[in-house]
């Protein structure tokens, strides 16, 4: 256990961020799972509505360092093939 004060700081900081990252990501990997089953569904309209949610999610956990921009990007781009795959399967 830390003795310094500016450890025990270190410590609640990480604890607080760690809670809020995790968060965060739970909610991404809940849209981006959502947007794919849609697309598995064949359900376009609604894939795509779900697709701007999961967008902008993406956009702010990056934007805050959570996931990676480069990372953020690969989520946005797979999503936007598997919707963009649901015209050629009909």
């Amino acid at each position: 256990m830390a003795n310094i004060k500016s450890a025990k700081k270190a410590i609640r900081q990480t604890k607080t961020r760690t809670f809020r990252n995790k968060k965060i990501k739970d909610e991404i990997k809940k849209q981006i799972k959502h947007v794919r089953v849609l697309s598995q569904e064949n359900k376009k309209e609604e894939a795509e509505k779900a697709f701007i949610i999961a967008t902008k999610k993406i956009d702010k956990a990056a934007k805050v360092f959570v996931i990676h921009k480069n990372a953020a990007s690969r989520y946005k781009s797979r999503l936007a093939q598997r919707i963009n795959a649901i015209e050629k399967k009909k």
